[in-house]
């Protein structure tokens, strides 16, 4: 079964006078092909594959209506156009009761979302981009960066389009971003908070240059100076821990994280850095592996006193404020504060 529509170069006048108007004129997953100026190479943008993450698609709107001609051809995958248009806008990652998209990139593909995750891959194999970046927001406000599962002159110079910062990770969650080879390197880019103009106008600024860039990938010895975090951990919480976010301990849920507890994002934290209260241990409340598949938890926080404080010095990024995405996904990812891998 095809989900997705196919269109190409589709006119400027077309496509809607707001990314919402276009979202409505894609109708659906889309998959978009602009032709460059030379027809003899390709590569790929991927966006939208949660819903509440518009910064790619409002980009790709705006380089349409601009009339531009891509460097090389361009595939532009849009994915999860129902889940962003459902109300309010941009707000939902994923449909409800369904999986999350960027979750569903490995067999078995038997649901929907596995299908979709599917197409989107024989579309990559049909096509044989020399490149693929998926662009996402982060949940919460933050700084950008850009993820890749290794590090080579490929990846960092891709990652250097959008940002500065690049996480190397060898977790393996079905991500769009495992399926980087060397026929085609892929990257992920969070652009920032999805609730950020930064954040949009970098992914804007960004796609500019991916697209118009006559090479993308690095040729020779290249510093890109970029600051390289390694191999991070996950928290999660287990089954059945209920959380919220408040400026004091709720007796209502299992843990209190702080309001502010974004504002640490990419920030280096202490051993006596408070992230929130609970009266349960450690250990009860969260699971985290190393790359060893050893537990970690306890090498990331600590309960204390019903204070929960982080226990190293550390380096955390991708904190959200949002406690279904907590709860569904994970708190944060943490790395050694000098930004190499925690080690038991």
């Amino acid at each position: 079964m095809r989900h997705f529509n196919f269109l190409r170069n589709p006119p400027a006048d077309d496509v809607g006078s707001n990314v919402l108007q276009f979202l409505r004129y894609l109708g659906g997953p889309a998959c978009l092909f602009l032709e460059g100026e030379d027809t003899s190479r390709t590569r790929a943008f991927v966006s939208l594959l949660h819903g509440n993450e518009p910064s790619g698609a409002i980009a790709l709107f705006r380089w349409l209506k601009s009339g531009q001609r891509p460097a090389v051809n361009i595939v532009c995958v849009i994915a999860s156009v129902q889940a962003a248009l459902e109300t309010p806008n941009f707000s939902n990652r994923m449909l409800p009761g369904v999986r999350d998209l960027n979750r569903c990139f490995r067999p078995p593909f038997e649901d929907a979302q596995g299908e979709l995750a599917e197409e989107i891959l024989e579309l990559l194999r049909l096509h044989h981009p020399e490149a693929v970046i998926d662009m996402h927001n982060t949940s919460g406000s933050g700084p950008s960066f850009g993820v890749c599962t290794h590090m080579d002159r490929q990846h960092d110079a891709l990652v250097s389009i959008f940002t500065q910062r690049l996480i190397v990770s060898n977790l393996e969650l079905g991500a769009l971003m495992d399926i980087s080879e060397h026929s085609y390197p892929t990257v992920t880019v969070e652009v920032g908070g999805r609730l950020d103009d930064e954040a949009h106008e970098l992914a804007y600024e960004g796609l500019c240059r991916y697209f118009t860039a006559p090479t993308v990938l690095a040729q020779g010895d290249t510093d890109w100076g970029l600051e390289l975090l390694f191999n991070p951990i996950r928290l999660e919480l287990n089954e059945g821990i209920s959380l919220t976010y408040a400026e004091r301990p709720s007796e209502l849920h299992d843990i209190t994280l702080s309001l502010d507890i974004e504002h640490h994002n990419f920030g280096s934290v202490s051993q006596n850095t408070q992230l929130g209260w609970t009266g349960v241990s450690e250990t009860e409340l969260f699971s985290a592996l190393d790359a060893n598949g050893r537990c970690a938890v306890d090498k990331l926080v600590r309960v204390e006193e019903g204070r929960l404080y982080a226990a190293q010095p550390l380096k955390l990024f991708m904190i959200t404020s949002n406690a279904a995405i907590a709860q569904s996904d994970c708190l944060f990812y943490a790395v050694a504060n000098d930004g190499s891998t925690i080690c038991n």
